[in-house]
């Protein structure tokens, strides 16, 4: 039985979703910002699998890092596509707070690895 793996779940779920909104962004013509959030969004998934295969404590403390840092972008360009009124505040205030769980639990499995 395979033990269940929170943070990847959640990453590789919001990945999905930030797929979704984009190419609704990108029916509406707005490309720049959604290939930013895109990218940023779709990477936090990416940097917390690669920290499944660490080489070692401080490597996979560095790649978890990287995700929260992505997460933290992501923040940033929902925070200017709501603000810029591409966003309605429905689809804004659900991703926003799939985000900052995302935040929340990274940012305690970096702490408890540094212990």
């Amino acid at each position: 039985m395979e033990k269940k793996n929170i943070i990847k779940d959640k990453t590789f779920e919001f990945a999905k979703e930030i797929v979704y909104l984009y190419k609704n962004l990108a029916e509406n013509k707005e490309f720049g910002l959604s290939k930013q959030l895109l990218r940023s969004g779709t990477s936090i998934g990416a940097n917390v699998r690669e920290a499944e295969h660490a080489q070692s404590k401080a490597d996979f403390i560095h790649k978890m890092s990287i995700a929260l840092k992505e997460a933290n972008e992501t923040e940033y360009w929902l925070d200017l596509l709501f603000e810029t009124k591409y966003l309605s505040v429905e689809e804004f205030q659900s991703i926003k707070n799939k985000n900052v769980e995302i935040l929340k639990l990274l940012i305690s499995i970096i702490n408890t690895s540094k212990k």
